[in-house]
């Protein structure tokens, strides 16, 4: 019998094995029993050599099982790290679309304000025309005076709405006192500042027209899925049409 050397840390796993299979070839003892004396018993150098070979085998297959296990783990890192940079680069795309809509929407409301603005700056001359034809006329004159105040002290987008129709009430009854006096609607100076007024407000309902267009983009961009996502998590909200109070704009008579 040739003189096999074993490893100590595989010693009790080779005579485990060997005993077995011992066992099953010579149905002599029991695999217990020859576990238990082991180290008494001579075991053929067959069943010793075939107990290393199997373990070798099963270690090399142990091994083999734990590389393709780890080179699994890589991929799905891999793959995890690829579908996380595609978010990723979705979710700024997104934000970065969403911000510029939003952006559009302020430049819009921008153009609306400005033609507000400038229809409030012809209210001094309005009350100029009408001191000038009918100084009796306190009550139109202070109703002009204060929607203009009221619109210039308004601060959000809201505010300006309700101080831009107020406006708008009171260039309605401007007009009706117009239309009752003859001599004011034959003034030079009147006749100018009907052209101005009656272009302002064409432009204020072109600018609210092309707000309402960035506003709807906007919003189909925030409501649609899975832009929601990125909207609900970096507070973008839909927002309102400009529903004018009148549909279209006042005709100066």
């Amino acid at each position: 019998m040739a003189d096999l050397r074993i490893p100590d840390d595989k010693a009790s796993e080779v005579f485990e094995l060997a005993a077995r299979l011992y066992s099953e070839s010579s149905n002599t003892y029991s695999e217990d029993e020859l576990v238990q004396a082991g180290s008494e018993v001579q075991i053929p150098s067959e069943f010793i050599q075939e107990a290393l070979r199997r373990i070798e085998v099963q270690e090399r297959e142990a091994e083999i099982q734990r590389q393709q296990a780890q080179k699994r783990r890589k991929q799905l890192q891999i793959a995890a790290a690829a579908v996380g940079a595609i978010a990723l680069g979705w979710a700024i795309w997104t934000y970065n679309s969403l911000t510029a809509a939003r952006q559009s929407v302020d430049l819009a409301w921008g153009q609306v304000e400005n033609q507000f603005q400038r229809r409030a700056d012809l209210i001094p001359n309005l009350v100029n025309v009408t001191q000038a034809g009918a100084a009796q006329e306190r009550e139109l004159i202070e109703l002009l005076n204060a929607s203009r105040q009221n619109y210039l002290a308004a601060e959000t987008q809201p505010e300006q709405v309700v101080a831009a129709q107020q406006i708008n009430q009171a260039l309605n009854q401007f007009q009706s006192y117009v239309a009752q006096n003859p001599q004011l609607q034959s003034s030079q100076l009147y006749i100018g500042l009907q052209d101005e007024l009656a272009g302002t407000e064409n432009r204020i309902a072109v600018e609210r027209k092309r707000y309402n267009e960035q506003v709807a983009a906007y919003n189909r961009k925030v409501q649609s899925f899975p832009n929601t996502l990125v909207a609900s998590l970096f507070g973008f909200q839909p927002q309102p049409l400009f529903q004018a109070e009148n549909s279209a704009p006042p005709v100066i008579p």
